[in-house]
């Protein structure tokens, strides 16, 4: 078999839209959430479509900018295909009453069950109901799910976190900034911290000068800030003082309610750059549930570069019509006759089938750390010495230092497609550090592109040996330990997964290094800022590889490929 071409099959735009704005619905507490409405302008009933996230309805739809992407969903896209869609504002933000308890906490999860049931109970509504949206909205489906509302009948949680505490928090372990931003523009009306509601006034005190006074956020001043001002970024101080896992991420990650989920899911993402954050939750979500699933990953966004197949979320708009038509309205548009996974393969850029991950004909394969920045098929035995590199923190310098390893030009083509594992054995002179490796494709004429990456800080190396496996080892994260300065200690480190196909002449390279500063680099009073919560001293790292420490990188090879598997696309963008 050759090729095969996606059939596109269904609704078609044949209705005119009828908006309602500013709707109030009362919830089981008494609180009332404001929705605007977006329905069919005729008569009948007609399945729904649910949005509801901290962002700000208003300007998620009413004041839409076309130029970017509505996460909410696009009404002038789903209406006239013979959906209602509701956009709803959650609980303490804009419109809608009552206190946000950080964001996607139970009582958000439960309102969404409230919503659910009164979309269907409404006159414009069938009783069919289902949710849209991406990233704050694709975790509040699959939360809601957990909930079971009885009239949802089905989600398409793109972009969905499954972990709060791993996959954006805390990678690895270490601070990340993302939710700074992010956070930052919540238009939020009253909000409680969830650690002032965990805490008497008296230990709150404490907790928060003892987050001040570690060093690495003593010399970050927008986190050091926050402290100081939680009302400045009132969801970003609840992650700061919440730097360990535990019952405050569990009640808002979906992996701990995966047997709680008995509808349809229709999860995914896009390879490593801006949506990391959200690759590894798409892997994660599709993995733990147990009812009818499918998943997409489609091209990158790298930093600050769009991938010419990276696909913007309106851009699924008709994968997600045929998933509700199929289980809202009874049409067959064949997309449960697919093989349940569709990738995007790099190199190649290509979009493939798949039926599970990781892919059953995996050649899990070893390359060796080697001296003079050799990565190899082959281990190490006779040289002795560690690999070093020092690094300064970022109020001394802005310069990144790291270790290297290269591959020897590729003879033929190596596709790599799944989870990635670094194993290191290494020493330091300080009691912690950041370890950051990232996985790059080097071409012929010298350029990179960085594949993925992944984190791991030294004192959160405890693995749970059940949750783990070679290709994926899983860190509990609960009682960081410090490190003896100087002692080697065998570290794990998750790197997210990849699939690309390194063309002939091509090198797989391997970077270590434990700071990672966003281009262009900002230089503040306190020195330059970083992706992640940089170490406060200066460090010395030593990697061990000889006949004792073997390290190396466990990468997923992928041997063949039976040709039916490929798909053709119809054109660029198309999903």
């Amino acid at each position: 078999m050759g090729e095969q071409e996606e059939k596109k099959v269904g609704s078609q735009p044949i209705y005119q839209i009828k908006s309602e704005y500013d709707v109030y619905v009362k919830m089981r507490d008494g609180v009332r959430l404001c929705v605007d409405v977006y329905r069919p302008a005729a008569e009948g009933r007609f399945p729904a479509l649910l949005g509801m996230s901290a962002f700000g309805k208003t300007i998620q739809v009413r004041h839409w900018d076309k130029s970017i992407n509505a996460e909410a969903g696009d009404p002038n896209y789903l209406v006239p295909r013979g959906y209602a869609h509701v956009v709803a504002d959650v609980r303490g933000s804009c419109q809608s009453e009552g206190e946000l308890h950080c964001i996607h906490s139970k009582q958000e999860q439960e309102d969404g069950y409230d919503l659910v049931e009164w979309i269907a109970q409404q006159p414009w509504c069938d009783g069919n109901v289902g949710m849209v949206g991406p990233s704050y909205y694709g975790l509040m489906q699959m939360l809601v799910a957990a909930q079971q509302p009885p009239h949802l009948k089905a989600i398409f949680a793109y972009d969905s976190p499954g972990d709060w505490y791993r996959e954006g928090a805390y990678e690895g372990g270490i601070l990340s900034d993302f939710f700074i931003n992010v956070a930052s523009k919540y238009p939020i009306r009253k909000f409680v911290p969830a650690v002032e509601r965990e805490n008497s006034p008296e230990t709150l005190d404490r907790i928060i000068k003892e987050r001040e006074n570690d060093p690495e956020i003593k010399f970050n001043s927008r986190f050091l800030n926050i402290l100081k001002n939680r009302w400045l970024n009132p969801v970003f101080f609840d992650l700061l003082m919440h730097p360990t896992d535990g019952p405050f991420y569990w009640e808002r990650s979906p992996y701990t309610k995966y047997d709680k989920i008995k509808i349809p899911v229709y999860t995914g993402s896009g390879w490593y750059g801006y949506t990391i954050t959200h690759l590894t939750g798409a892997f994660r979500n599709y993995a733990g549930v147990k009812g009818p699933k499918k998943m997409i990953i489609s091209g990158p966004y790298f930093r600050g570069i769009d991938h010419p197949f990276a696909l913007s979320w309106r851009e699924y708009h008709d994968l997600l019509i045929r998933w509700y038509d199929y289980w809202l309205k009874g049409i067959d548009t064949k997309i449960m006759d697919e093989p349940p996974i569709k990738i995007f393969v790099m190199g190649v850029n290509q979009f493939r089938y798949e039926n599970e991950w990781p892919l059953a004909r995996t050649a899990w394969t070893k390359l060796y750390l080697r001296p003079m920045g050799r990565l190899s098929d082959q281990p190490e035995t006779v040289m002795d010495e560690p690999h070093c590199f020092v690094q300064m923190p970022p109020r001394m310098t802005n310069v990144m230092q790291s270790l290297k390893y290269t591959s020897p030009p590729l003879a033929q083509p190596i596709e790599v497609t799944g989870p990635i594992a670094l194993y290191l054995y290494a020493s330091i002179d300080q009691e912690d550090t950041n370890w950051i490796a990232a996985l790059k494709d080097v071409y012929p004429d010298g350029s990179t592109v960085e594949l993925t990456r992944g984190w791991l800080k030294a004192s959160h190396r405890a693995l749970d040996p059940e949750k783990s496996k070679p290709w994926l080892p899983y860190h509990t994260h609960v009682n960081p330990e410090p490190v003896k300065p100087g002692k080697i200690y065998k570290y794990a480190i998750e790197i997210r997964p990849t699939s690309n196909v390194f063309g002939a002449g091509h090198c797989i390279q391997l970077e270590i290094c434990n700071i990672d500063f966003p281009p262009p680099i900002y230089i503040t009073e306190r020195g330059a800022q970083t992706y992640h919560l940089a170490c406060s001293k200066t460090v010395l790292h030593k990697i061990y590889c000889n006949e004792e420490y073997q390290s190396h990188l466990l990468l997923p090879i992928i041997p063949h490929t039976d040709p039916s598997q490929w798909i053709t696309r119809r054109k660029t963008g198309e999903v």
